[in-house]
């Protein structure tokens, strides 16, 4: 069975074992009948980020819900590490768009942060959730990002572990390019360091936030080049760069 292509790929929160039976319902239903017009029969991916990934075919299929029977282990699971991507939210197609690209890009926590030029105050976690595990289940990930609630910047460093790097994007210049820093901090070995990459509103982070986070000593200010990136831009260019020099980047892809 695991030579047969599946016909979908599918987000569960069950737990994951052979001979199990599970029966989904609501939008993974619509989504397998309607969207893939999967039938009885047919053969899916599963995981939960957990138990791995399994093959499971459609045993039963209605307009309400679909039966599936776990059968085989496909991938076993394992750890996906990536950087924190902290962000100060920005308008709703924009920002879906930065967490549905992050989650591609391998981001392992995303975390909005209000700052004081902040455009959207609100944060609607169920919607970017959602986001979060359409782009998972389409990437072939076996972990979901963390979606972590907002948090003030003004109190960001008491909940800090300090064990972990924050490279802060700054666009006035006086940082080192990111690349640059993250080379000089590159291992030959073992699993890639702790790093964080925060991405401030449009119009930048005002001069009192950034010197807050320069008294920061887990804090170090980075930059993208010469030209000025929107939030969304820079936050998938930052990205990009981290798994590029210190991430998985550079790994073949999966067969």
């Amino acid at each position: 069975m695991t030579d047969v292509k599946p016909k979908a790929r599918l987000h569960l929160n069950e737990p994951l074992a052979a001979g199990t039976s599970i029966t989904v319902s609501g939008d993974p239903a619509h989504y397998l009948r309607t969207v893939m017009r999967a039938v009885p029969g047919d053969t899916i991916g599963v995981f939960n980020g957990k138990d791995g990934e399994w093959r499971a075919r459609i045993t039963a299929a209605d307009r309400r819900s679909c039966s599936l029977a776990i059968e085989t282990l496909a991938r076993p699971q394992r750890t996906e590490p990536g950087p924190w991507l902290l962000f100060a939210p920005i308008k709703k197609t924009a920002l879906d768009f930065l967490v549905e690209k992050a989650t591609e890009l391998g981001a392992e926590r995303l975390w909005p942060v209000i700052t004081e030029r902040t455009v959207a105050q609100r944060v609607n976690l169920r919607r970017l959730h959602a986001h979060t595990i359409e782009a998972a289940e389409q990437c072939e990930r076996l972990t979901v990002p963390h979606l972590a609630e907002p948090v003030a910047l003004s109190k960001l460093a008491g909940v800090w572990p300090t064990d972990r790097a924050l490279f802060v994007l700054d666009t006035a210049g006086t940082g080192q390019p990111l690349a640059e820093v993250l080379q000089s901090m590159r291992t030959n070995s073992g699993p890639p360091p702790s790093h964080a990459l925060l991405i401030g509103p449009e119009g930048g982070l005002t001069s009192s936030e950034l010197d807050a986070l320069l008294d920061l000593p887990f804090a170090t200010v980075v930059g993208l080049g010469p030209r000025i990136l929107r939030a969304e831009t820079a936050a998938l260019a930052a990205l990009t760069c981290w798994q590029t020099v210190v991430g998985d980047g550079m790994a073949p892809p999966r067969s």
